[in-house]
């Protein structure tokens, strides 16, 4: 029996046991495989493990996405999470390589998936508060939302989760150093009921522009001298 005699059931069902290059590479040999392969009930869910496998076109986004996962361990992820004030030329060309890809894809989840369901994001040392806020926004029933690491996310989105979370359950902000105290606790105030995870994120040493630095090195030493 050939594989193409397989019922539409049987063949999402064998697709849903391969990796987004093997859908894509099978879906090549006939068009009765490549309809399954666009087929919105195949791709649910989607776990991408850094910002190059976001541009690949062996997937498909729509209103069928309920999980999407995009979780980078390089240690290249080391460079993204340096302040941009402090990184060399050749640190800063690295950046500017994939620094919008992260935010453009998730606009797109935004415009394309708004029955999204949980995100998760970790080591995306680019994505910014707006992108997050405009995300809660436009996938209103979002319920689980989970950062690691992504070292420009700050109170704004704190904020944006009691504005327009109204559907969240799951919200973790873990090792996000921007995040404050203040921030955590205007959540928990807002939102009693959100399970709310911040490992570290408050407790570790934000972001400090230069000029701000030199400010609070000049009144230090103004104190030291009185």
């Amino acid at each position: 029996m050939h594989i193409t005699q397989l019922n539409r059931e049987c063949l999402l069902h064998l697709f849903s046991f391969l990796d987004k290059n093997s859908r894509k590479s099978l879906a090549k040999t006939c068009h009765k495989l490549l309809e399954v392969f666009q087929d919105p009930l195949l791709w649910s869910l989607l776990h991408f493990h850094s910002p190059a496998e976001l541009k690949k076109d062996n997937f498909l986004l729509g209103p069928a996405l309920k999980y999407l996962s995009i979780c980078w361990y390089s240690e290249r992820v080391k460079v993204c999470n340096i302040e941009d004030w402090m990184k060399n030329n050749f640190q800063k060309d690295f950046c500017n390589r994939h620094e919008n890809t992260v935010n453009d894809f998730l606009l797109e989840v935004c415009n394309r998936c708004p029955n999204l369901l949980s995100l998760t994001l970790s080591g995306c040392g680019h994505v910014t508060d707006d992108c997050i806020l405009l995300l809660l926004k436009n996938c209103p029933n979002l319920k689980t939302l989970k950062l690691e690491n992504c070292v420009r996310i700050t109170d704004q989105t704190l904020e944006a989760v009691t504005l327009y979370g109204g559907s969240l359950q799951t919200l973790h902000v873990d090792f996000c150093r921007n995040i404050t105290q203040t921030g955590l606790e205007r959540v928990r105030e807002k939102c009693p009921s959100v399970m709310l995870r911040a490992e570290r994120s408050a407790n570790m040493i934000p972001d400090n522009k230069p000029e701000k630095k030199v400010m609070l090195e000049k009144a230090s030493r103004r104190w030291v001298q009185l």
